[in-house]
C-alpha cells in the first residue's frame, strides 16, 4: 500500500514538471488542479495515515517537495505571462480617423472682462487685484462710508459669522483703498474681480457678480481728464461717439456722475433695452472725494483723481443680447458653447 501511495505522489510531481500551460486560463487551471483547496496535492496529505510509520517522514518530505514544485512553477508561469502582457504593444491603425477633441470656450464674462482690461491697458492703466474677504475699514470706512453713514444701507452685505468685522467685499473699491495705502501717487489702476451682495436672485440681479473699477490719482487731475478717458472707453467698447454724464451720488466721489452711451434706436430690441431713449447707462464715476485721499494717507491738497466702476455682467449682457443674468452662472454648456468663436 505504501508503495502505491509513493508512486502516486511521484506521478503528480512528474506531471507538474512536464505541464506547459500557456494562456492565462490554462495557468489558472494548473493552480486549481494542483494547489487549489480541492487539488490533488491536498489529497496527498490525506494519504499519510495509510503510510507505514517508519516511512511517514520520507512521505511527508516527498509531498512537501511536490507542493513546493507546484507553487514555484505557478509563480514562474504567472510572472512570465504578466511580463509578456506588459511587453505586448498595442498595434495602432494610423489610417483610422481620430476622435475629434471637444473644445471648450471662454465664458462671456471672461471675454468681456478681457476686452475692458485691454482697452484701459492701452492708455497706461495696470491691473490690481486683492482679497475677496475684506475688512470693514478697507471696504467701507476708507471709502468715506463710516459705520453711521446712510450709504451703507445701499449695499446689503455678507458678513462672516465667526468675525463680523470681516465680510465678502461689496465692490472692488477695497482694492483701490489697499493700493492707495501702499503706493504713492501717481496711481493708475483698474481693479477687476468678483463681488458679493445680499440681493434676491432674478433675471436682472444676482448675489455675486463682477466689477471693473478704475482709479487715477496725480497732480492736477481734472473732471475733463475723466471725461476724455471714459469717452475713449465708450468709443473702443461700443463704437459710440456720443456719451453723456448725469449728476449722481456715490460716497467716495464728489462730484459724481452716471455715464450713458448713445446706443441707438435701430430696432425693437434697442427700444426695449434703452426704454425708448436710445441712451444706455453703463457706469458710475466721479472725482475722488478728498476725504478718501486723506483716509488713505494721500495729501488731498496736492493730489486729485477720478474713479469709475462698472458691472461686467451688465456689459456682457449688452454685448451679447443676454436677457437673463442667471445664464451667466448656471454653466449650461448649451449656452456657453455659443461663445466658441468669440475671442
Amino acid at each position: 500500500m505504501s508503495a502505491e501511495i509513493f508512486d502516486k505522489a511521484k506521478g503528480i510531481l512528474e506531471a507538474i514538471k512536464s505541464a506547459v500551460p500557456k494562456t492565462a486560463e490554462e495557468i489558472e487551471q494548473f493552480r486549481i488542479q494542483y494547489i487549489g483547496t480541492k487539488g490533488s496535492i491536498k489529497g496527498l496529505f490525506g494519504e499519510i495515515r495509510n503510510v507505514a510509520n517508519e516511512r511517514k517522514k520520507e512521505y511527508g518530505q516527498l509531498v512537501n517537495s511536490v507542493k513546493q514544485a507546484a507553487e514555484e512553477k505557478f509563480t514562474a508561469l504567472k510572472e512570465a505571462a504578466e511580463a509578456q502582457a506588459d511587453a505586448t504593444v498595442e498595434q495602432i491603425d494610423l489610417s483610422v480617423h481620430g476622435e475629434p477633441l471637444s473644445l471648450g470656450s471662454r465664458h462671456p464674462v471672461s471675454i468681456t472682462m478681457n476686452r475692458i482690461i485691454d482697452i484701459f491697458q492701452r492708455i497706461g492703466f495696470v491691473v490690481a487685484e486683492d482679497r475677496e474677504i475684506e475688512d470693514d475699514w478697507h471696504n467701507f470706512t476708507a471709502m468715506n462710508t463710516p459705520e453711521d453713514h446712510p450709504a451703507r444701507d445701499m449695499q446689503d452685505t455678507f458678513y462672516l459669522m465667526n468675525d463680523p468685522s470681516r465680510l465678502l467685499r461689496t465692490h472692488t473699491s477695497s482694492v483701490q483703498a489697499r493700493v492707495m495705502t501702499s503706493q504713492k501717487p501717481p496711481i493708475r489702476i483698474i481693479a477687476p474681480g468678483r463681488v458679493y451682495r445680499n440681493e434676491t436672485i432674478s433675471a436682472r440681479s444676482h448675489c455675486q457678480f463682477h466689477q471693473v473699477e478704475g482709479l487715477y490719482i496725480d497732480e492736477n487731475v481734472s473732471f475733463a481728464d475723466m471725461k476724455q478717458t471714459l469717452f475713449y472707453y465708450a468709443k473702443e467698447m461700443y463704437g459710440s461717439t456720443r456719451i453723456r454724464l448725469r449728476p449722481s451720488y456715490f460716497p467716495f466721489t464728489e462730484p459724481s456722475a452716471e455715464m450713458d452711451v448713445y446706443w441707438g434706436l435701430n430696432n425693437e430690441t434697442d427700444y426695449r433695452i434703452t426704454k425708448g431713449t436710445g441712451w444706455l447707462e453703463i457706469l458710475g464715476c466721479g472725482m475722488v472725494d478728498p476725504n478718501v485721499l486723506e483716509n488713505c494717507g494721500i495729501d488731498s491738497k496736492k493730489y486729485s483723481g477720478f474713479a469709475w466702476g462698472m458691472g461686467i455682467e451688465r456689459q456682457a449682457m449688452l454685448q451679447y443680447r443676454i436677457s437673463d443674468i442667471r445664464y451667466l452662472f448656471e454653466n449650461d454648456v448649451r449656452f456657453l458653447s455659443q461663445f466658441k468663436s468669440a475671442f
